[in-house]
Order: structure tokens, then C-alpha cells, then sequence
């Protein structure tokens, strides 16, 4: 599939807080609360990293306790001279500098021969010697196939550690494993004296599904750009390549666009309980698209259309049907605004507003919402998803829809999101059998804004309670009747913001179910074992309480309660800050 380029390196979100951010209204209070708590009790894991320990599960991990690597002081990091490949090699550094305090230069691989962590670009393959985790051969000769736009190698001994992919983005994923494999206080933002030990032995890696994100309602309640950033670093760190940003909605229109510049100088000023909304400028988006492209992730703009347009109508009452201006709206009720399918202006509107968007997007996608428009007409609204379906193709992107597009006529390469509720669907299994894909975003499983109990104090219920092994515990390759696997480009986790206001809270919410949605696209289902999960997962919080991340102690996941033994040098307490 298509990937968006590498950039040049962009300095991200400083660490957060998250007793800080929180306090701002007493629902973010409690999550500090919960915060607070996991900063004191959730430190460190009461044992060593094991290879198998990683998240979301590998393909195929091969142990070797012998083969242990320590991380020193002297370290170097070897790349290939592809500058993409040296990228992700300044990225690792960027990762390991801060807590170990090391320099880890980065150096040309054909120019100095030392140098314990390597990353290397070939033909990835995976040797056919790999063994599983209980020491068994590789079946199947899957040993022997390609790793493919995204898999890596990863081999630990006591002399080096090499990472070997095909691609970039193969080594970036090769990284973020390295990073779990290290003790949890390697996220601190401050020297940390540990001895950075890698579990020894062999992991062959690649993902099970090609789309693999999360959605960020930045419409209902504005996000601004270092919120943003952070989200993706949220997604890297996962696997997951693709943010979908739901940009435009009744309460807000967060985008830019020059040839209707009232868009977010009017439109862009509200949002959710009158607050003060917001926008991107085209440099901002520009920003957001380079930091994510350098993390090999994918960004997935929405234009939600003909529906959820309140914000655009208040900026252009010549949209509006009847060219009545409606009054902003700040509610979170749905379904009452579209612009009118009857005037050709709708539709140069549609085009001029989708062509600059996806002028500023590199990747692939176009997302066109198209979800609950109650008030059009099913013909009439099929005429308009067709016509705007043309208008996504006539700018090189392909379209992306919520699944109520499916009665439209398809497009070539048509995606059609599904976020219902019951697995069986004949409507949207139709419009694959004329040509769609899918991506699953099952409201009962994969929407993280819903609650994860009936006391959580922000959230959603309508879609049900959804606690991680809820979040975990559905399959993407057969959840809809009629729908096979290969019809299935990938899944996705909406955060709708209606309840959402802060960054701490958008993190409550994602951790720590973004993991298991994130485990559900990249690992093959043999590894699907909720028992093996959440005992992986729990020593995750230990890492996002190092990184200053706000999460919920969901009480299914058994956290370590051992607080880390960890001694600050002198360095980070003269002149470093520490977040956790």
C-alpha cells in the first residue's frame, strides 16, 4: 500500500504531568487521582523483562536466557546509509538518550565495523531455524516468507543487538520492540541508574493486517497541535501507522481551507459547552502530517459530509437547505444538519474543500464521514455520496467512509468503516461483495470513548461498558457474517470527544485498551490468549507512569505493585526535569 514519506526530524510534546494537566475540572481530578496512585505503586515490574514480554504478541519468539545483551555507557548505534533507515537509527537514540543519559552516536554501518546495536535494510526473510516460544520449529515455512512492508527481525546476543527489516518502517517497528525490552524506567525523561539489560534470543515480527489506528475527535472538542503529536507518539509506540482525524462537525470545523476561509475563522471559534474552539492552519496540519510520516504513521483526514455540518453552515448559510443560517451549536446531539444535495454549489464547495485537504495529505486516504444524516432522503443521499466518491477519486486519493455509505455505488478501492454493533450487516457484506474493504471499529469493542464501568466519571454508554477484555477479546478476520478476511483492511479505535476535554483524559481512554485494539491488527490470532495479554500488559504501566501517562488501573489487569528501586544520578537532579 502507499506510505507517506520520511521528513526531517520535528521536536515533539514535552513530557506530561498528568496530575498537572488534570486538575482543570473534577471528572480530569479523578484521573489524576488514578494517576497519582500508579506514579507511587506502579513503577517498575518486580521482574526482569522476558522476550515474550512485548506488546502487541510477535509472530514468532525465540528465548535465549544465556544470551542476555547489556546496554553501555560506550554504546553506538550502526545503520545502513539510507537516509530513511539512519532516521529511525537518530529516533532509537532520541529514545534511549534521556533515561540512560548515554550519547549513542549514530554512525554509518560500512565505516565502523563496533557498534552493539545495529539496524539494517536487506530482503528481510526470516531464517527457517527460528524457533516459537516453547522452542519449536517454525511450521508451515513461514520462516522462509518475506516480512514484508513492516516486519523486522530482531536478534539479541551478548555482543549486539541487530535489527533487520525491509523497509524503514520495518526497522521503526523493530525499535519500538527493542524500547519494550528494556527495564520500564528507559521512558523516564531523566537519567535513571539501571543496568539496561535486553533479554537474549530471536524475534520474527510482521502484522496481520495492513490498517492498523485510531481516530481522534478533534470537532466536538478541540485538540491543539502538541495534544496531537503526543496521540501519535501513543500510536508509534504500538504499531499502530494510521491517526484518523474526524476534523469537521456540528460543533466546530478545524481545518483551514483558503477558498472558504470563514470555515474556521467562524466556524472553527465553538465547540462542545462553549468553549473556545479552535483550528489548524495549514502549517499546523503540515506539522502534525511530518511528525506522523517520520513515525510511519499515516494521517487519515475526515470531511464529515452531507451530515455533522452545522459549524460549516453557521460560517455559509448559502449551504444550508433553504439558506436559513442555523445558530452555532455547542450540544452533542446528531443527525439534524446536512448542506443541500439540490444546488450544484454544495458540490463546489465539496470539491474545493476536499482538493486543498488533500493537497496538504501525502497518504492515501480521504475520509468522507457520511454517517447519520437522518434528515436527506435515502436516494437523495446516495446521489451525493456518489457524486462526492467522484470528487474524493478527482483528487488521486481514495475514499474512505463510515459504513452508511455502503448502499452508494462503489468507487475503485472503496473502504468502508464499520462502527455498528451487530455482526451481521447484509448491507455493508453486499457493498464488499461490489468491491469494498473494510475497517472494523465495532462500537461495542473498539470505541474508546465508552466507559470502561458504570462509575467511570467521563465517557460514553450507549455502545455498552467496555473494559479491556472487552476491548480485547473479538476477532477482526471473522466479526461480520458474510465478510471474509481479505475483505478486511484493518481496525481502528475511535475517541470521540463530547466527554473529552483534556489530554489526560484522551489518555485515560486509550490506555490501556489502545493495546489490545493495537494487538488485534498486527498479531496473528494463533497468539490470542486474553490470560497471556493481561499479564503482558501489566507491565506496561510501569512504563507509562515513567513516560507521565495518565491510564486507568483497570482492576482485570494485575499491575505490579512493587514500587521500582530506582536512583536518580546527579545529572537529572541538577538539570533535568522528571515528569512521573
Amino acid at each position: 500500500m502507499p506510505t507517506t514519506p520520511a521528513a526531517p526530524s520535528e521536536t515533539g510534546p514535552e513530557p506530561l504531568d498528568p496530575v498537572e494537566l488534570s486538575v482543570r475540572q473534577p471528572a480530569a481530578a479523578e484521573l489524576a487521582r488514578s494517576a497519582a496512585h500508579a506514579a507511587g505503586e506502579l513503577l517498575a515490574p518486580p521482574t526482569p523483562v522476558r522476550l515474550g514480554d512485548v506488546v502487541p504478541a510477535p509472530e514468532l519468539v525465540a528465548p535465549d536466557p544465556a544470551a542476555d545483551f547489556l546496554l553501555t555507557e560506550d554504546a553506538v548505534i550502526r545503520v545502513d546509509a539510507d537516509p530513511a533507515a539512519r532516521d529511525v537509527a537518530e529516533q532509537l537514540a532520541e529514545l534511549l538518550r534521556p533515561a540512560t543519559g548515554y550519547p549513542l552516536p549514530v554512525t554509518d554501518s560500512a565505516t565502523r565495523a563496533d557498534g552493539p546495536l545495529v539496524l539494517t535494510l536487506s530482503g528481510a526473510a526470516a531464517p527457517a531455524d527460528a524457533a516459537g516460544p516453547a522452542g519449536d520449529d517454525v511450521a508451515d515455512g513461514a520462516g522462509a516468507e518475506s516480512l514484508g512492508d513492516e516486519g523486522y527481525r530482531l536478534e539479541v546476543t551478548h555482543a549486539e543487538v541487530r535489527i533487520t527489516a525491509g523497509t524503514p518502517a520495518g526497522l521503526f517497528h523493530g525499535v519500538q520492540t527493542l524500547r519494550q525490552l528494556l527495564p520500564a524506567a528507559v521512558e523516564s525523561a531523566a537519567p535513571v541508574a539501571e543496568r539496561w539489560v535486553v533479554p537474549g534470543g530471536a524475534i520474527v515480527d510482521r502484522p496481520r493486517f495492513a490498517y492498523r489506528g485510531a481516530m481522534l475527535d478533534v470537532a466536538r472538542h478541540f485538540f491543539g497541535v502538541d495534544d496531537v503529536l503526543r496521540v501519535i507518539d501513543h500510536l508509534a509506540r504500538y504499531k499502530l501507522n494510521h491517526l484518523h482525524l474526524h476534523l469537521t462537525d456540528d460543533q466546530g470545523w478545524r481545518i483551514a481551507v483558503d477558498s472558504w476561509p470563514r470555515l474556521t475563522e467562524v466556524g472553527g471559534t465553538t465547540e462542545v459547552g462553549d468553549g473556545p474552539g479552535g483550528w489548524y492552519t495549514k502549517d499546523d496540519y503540515r506539522r502534525i502530517v511530518r511528525y506522523a510520516a517520520r513515525r510511519h504513521v499515516t494521517v487519515v483526514p475526515e470531511i464529515d459530509l452531507p451530515g455533522h455540518t452545522n459549524a460549516a453552515l453557521v460560517a455559509y448559510p448559502e449551504l444550508a437547505p433553504g439558506k436559513i443560517p442555523p445558530p452555532p451549536y455547542t450540544g452533542t446531539e446528531v443527525g439534524f444538519s446536512y448542506v443541500d444535495p439540490a444546488d450544484e454549489r454544495t458540490y463546489a464547495f465539496v470539491a474545493e474543500v476536499l482538493g486543498e485537504v488533500a493537497a496538504l495529505t501525502p497518504g492515501p486516504w480521504l475520509h468522507l464521514g457520511g454517517d447519520e444524516a437522518f434528515k436527506v432522503p435515502a436516494d437523495t443521499y446516495r446521489g451525493f455520496i456518489e457524486r462526492a466518491q467522484e470528487l474524493v477519486a478527482a483528487t488521486g486519493k481514495t475514499v474512505v467512509g463510515w459504513h452508511q455509505l455502503a448502499p452508494a455505488g462503489h468507487a475503485d478501492g472503496r473502504v468502508l468503516q464499520w462502527w455498528g454493533t451487530n455482526g451481521d450487516d447484509p448491507e455493508t457484506a453486499d457493498a464488499v461483495r461490489r468491491g469494498a474493504r473494510l475497517i472494523l471499529s465495532p462500537a461495542n469493542h473498539a470505541y474508546v470513548d465508552m466507559k470502561y464501568t458504570a462509575e467511570t466519571p467521563i465517557g460514553h454508554d450507549w455502545a455498552g461498558l467496555i473494559d479491556v477484555r472487552r476491548a480485547y477479546d473479538w476477532d477482526p478476520g471473522t466479526h461480520l457474517t458474510g465478510v471474509p478476511a481479505e475483505a478486511v483492511l484493518g481496525v481502528e479505535a475511535p475517541l470521540w470527544t463530547e466527554t473529552v476535554t483534556t489530554l489526560a483524559e484522551v489518555e485515560f481512554m486509550l490506555f490501556p485498551r489502545l493495546p489490545a485494539v493495537a494487538e488485534l491488527g498486527w498479531s496473528p490470532r494463533s497468539t490470542h490468549d486474553w490470560a497471556a495479554f493481561r499479564d503482558r500488559l501489566a507491565g506496561h504501566g510501569p512504563r507509562w507512569t515513567a513516560a507521565g501517562i495518565a491510564f486507568h488501573p483497570a482492576p482485570e489487569i494485575p499491575w505490579p505493585a512493587t514500587p521500582a528501586h530506582r536512583i536518580p544520578t546527579q545529572r537529572s537532579r541538577d538539570d533535568a526535569t522528571h515528569t512521573s
